[in-house]
């Protein structure tokens, strides 16, 4: 019975770790129940700050990403034309490098693939303070009220992003 016990209570340990450390399921709660959104700021490629609060009263999706990351670079054509064809009602896309070797690498990727909305330089993988990135790509989906609507781990359905993004901006 006590050779049982000792690894029954590590792996229950174990669980209440990742659910404490994981935060709010991907499908995060809306209205009152949801999560603000932590505080995001930082240099752009251009050497001004911009920060998450900058766009309040936008729909944003703050997009983590890295130059070397294939899935990121797959995405990025999608992400592009979403921003671009949503911008006018209100959407905007941050997305944050989180590139260790900063501006000059992503400067010289940007020159090859344009990309049409901000990139913060996070400066390595540790992600900013208040943030869940288990890995890249990771977005969360912020409503105009500073909420987080919506989180993904991993590549994004552009279809379901798509959706997710306009039932944010249909909501006033």
């Amino acid at each position: 019975m006590r050779k049982t016990a000792l690894p029954l209570a590590l792996l229950a340990g174990a669980v209440l770790v990742y659910f404490l450390v994981a935060g709010p399921t991907p499908d995060a709660p809306r209205g009152e129940a949801a999560r603000r959104a932590p505080a995001l700021a930082g240099p752009t490629l251009q050497g001004r700050t911009i920060s998450l609060s900058g766009f309040a009263g936008k729909v944003v999706l703050v997009d983590f990403w890295a130059t070397w990351c294939e899935p990121c670079q797959e995405e990025l054509p999608g992400l592009v034309a979403l921003r671009d064809r949503l911008a006018p009602r209100g959407f905007e896309i941050l997305g944050v490098s989180m590139d260790e070797a900063g501006a000059q690498t992503v400067t010289k990727f940007t020159a090859k693939r344009p990309i049409s909305y901000p990139v913060v330089l996070n400066g390595g993988e540790r992600p900013p303070v208040g943030w869940t990135v288990p890995g890249l790509p990771t977005a969360y989906l912020i409503g105009r009220d500073g909420a987080v609507r919506k989180r993904w781990f991993g590549e994004k359905d552009m279809a379901e992003l798509s959706r997710e993004v306009e039932a944010a901006l249909a909501e006033k």
